[in-house]
């Protein structure tokens, strides 16, 4: 591998920075020294795991289709040596997994922990990006690879009075590695996420008294976890390339079939049968087994809706709390939740249901939280309130790009990017599950691993072609955006407030922020490489000062 060039001076020099060492950055630093290029990793944690090191809330865990695909794809070796145990690990298996992977390829050696980047500039002489940190670090790179994550970019509500609550407030998202206790007191949890429908069953098994202040009623589904056994872990082991071309194959990049049928064909009896079937099975699986026009048919969607509605009658005791529990957009339109007792938590004698759409918060004071109809004494307060997501960490970064353009200027109307990977203006700059790509729609190693075997061979492609810099024309970028939304407005998806949409966090552009066309996008990307990177501007390599275009 290529040895990191250092000169007499402050700056180190590289092939490669990599921002992140997430699941993300980690595939990115090992395909990159493959390749035989010297690599820098940067990352703010003081170990890998990026939101699996943050997100250590009660009751974290796997909430897509899970183990033992949810996993790196590029080593066999990992596949025959890791045992998952659940079909939805908790995080501290995940973990656990991230770090194995980082001993087993000696990750660490590459990785500059508890170090955030606070500028990176890119020079148009030298065809480099320069960053610097906050450990007084400089580094030069002729690539940048942001692998920053979807989701960690804290969402931090702006309440009247939140930062007088003298109690204990913890956001799900940047979570203490040391343990909270929340045995006799009173807790309130803001926000019916993901990581609100994970941890408000288990806080509530331990505080007091728990008032669930929502935002936004959910469908939830259950998770269905059960253990994995020998025979589950051997049986994947002996199929696994087939199992790993069918990844490839899947709209989603697991190793599922989708099935064809619509939920018109079916008579209401049928369709009935089947939601219980697989309500009754549980997992993710749930909705990869549906049928294929749940999000695109008002008329199919209101169907599985009204089922998921009727469940929620079911399972809450009080019908007034049922009827606050009541979700009144399209199922499906916003992150599909998988729940372990959820909705059984508000049969607690010790939980209180507060929605904020009737009865709003008005202010917190040091030792409660007032809404319009009274106070709620608490002594800690959660924060599940979600991310700026998929966009929000890039525009944390805010890299310069060409002229010192800023990544905020950019992208002030609009997220412009090409395949969701580069941003014109940003040349030799590259983004893992950025805007515009599958990313939070996709299996997020699988679609690590694709993206950034894309980025190994477009940086192959410059080295043979002597080229000094690539970055994508705004028509690209123009078209791909027409691209992103045709596909989404084809579905009901943009219908829905969501954070898929932007519309958690204020003042953010709005629109339908991944590619929905599943694994046709890897297909599409690998075409446009075969076209000679069709829709990208090329620089020649600058060895004079001069920058020939």
């Amino acid at each position: 591998m290529n040895q990191p060039l250092r000169n007499s001076g402050s700056t180190e020099h590289y092939d490669v920075v990599v921002i992140g060492a997430g699941v993300s950055g980690m595939y990115a630093l090992h395909h990159l020294r493959e390749m035989g290029l010297s690599v820098r990793v940067y990352d703010g944690a003081s170990d890998v795991g990026g939101t699996w090191w943050y997100n250590r809330y009660p009751g974290a865990r796997v909430d897509g289709p899970g183990s033992p695909f949810y996993c790196y794809t590029f080593s066999e070796e990992l596949m025959q040596e890791w045992d998952w145990k659940e079909t939805q690990s908790e995080q501290s298996a995940v973990l656990a997994y991230l770090e194995h992977v980082a001993d087993r390829f000696d990750l660490r050696r590459d990785i500059q922990f508890e170090t955030w980047v606070q500028d990176a500039r890119y020079d148009e002489a030298a065809q480099r990006w320069t960053v610097e940190t906050d450990t007084g670090v400089r580094a030069s790179a002729r690539f940048l690879i942001c692998a920053l994550g979807a989701l960690s970019t804290a969402n931090m509500p702006d309440i009247p009075g939140i930062h007088d609550f003298a109690g204990e407030c913890y956001h799900t998202g940047q979570w203490p590695h040391e343990p909270v206790s929340f045995e006799g007191k009173r807790v309130a949890v803001i926000g019916t996420g993901s990581s609100g429908i994970q941890s408000i069953p288990e806080i509530a098994k331990e505080a007091a008294h728990m008032t669930v202040l929502q935002r936004t009623a959910q469908y939830a589904f259950p998770a269905g976890n059960r253990p994995i056994t020998p025979e589950d872990m051997a049986d994947a082991r002996a199929n696994w390339d087939g199992i790993r071309a069918k990844m490839h194959a899947n709209v989603g990049g697991f190793p599922f079939d989708m099935h064809a049928r619509a939920a018109l064909d079916d008579t209401p009896e049928q369709r009935e049968a089947l939601y219980e079937e697989l309500w009754q099975r549980g997992g993710f699986q749930f909705f990869l087994d549906l049928y294929n026009d749940i999000a695109v048919s008002e008329e199919a969607n209101a169907s599985l809706a009204d089922f998921v509605r009727d469940k929620i009658r079911e399972i809450v005791r009080d019908p007034k709390t049922a009827e606050k529990l009541m979700p009144d957009h399209f199922v499906m339109t916003k992150r599909p939740i998988l729940d372990d007792g959820y909705f059984e938590t508000f049969n607690r004698d010790n939980v209180t249901l507060v929605d904020l759409r009737e009865d709003p918060i008005e202010r917190f004071t040091a030792t409660s939280v007032v809404t319009r109809t009274g106070e709620h004494p608490i002594d800690v307060l959660v924060l599940a309130t979600g991310f700026d997501a998929i966009s929000g960490s890039m525009l944390r970064l805010n890299p310069k790009g060409r002229g010192g353009m800023s990544l905020r200027e950019r992208w002030q109307d609009r997220f412009h990017n090409y395949l969701g990977l580069t941003i014109a203006g940003f040349p030799n700059l590259f983004m893992i599950h950025g805007p515009g790509s599958p990313g939070v729609f996709y299996n997020m190693p699988l679609g690590a691993e694709r993206q950034m075997d894309w980025i190994g061979k477009c940086m192959d492609h410059l080295r043979e072609q002597e080229l000094g810099a690539i970055e994508p024309s705004a028509e690209s970028e123009e078209a791909w955006a027409n691209e992103v939304s045709a596909i989404a407005n084809v579905t009901l998806f943009p219908r829905t407030d969501s954070w898929w949409t932007g519309a958690n966090v204020p003042g953010k552009p709005r629109g339908f922020s991944a590619y929905l066309g599943g694994s046709i996008y890897y297909q599409r990307i690998s075409d446009l490489a075969a076209k000679d990177y069709e829709g990208f501007v090329f620089e020649k390599a600058n060895r004079s000062g001069d920058t020939e275009t």
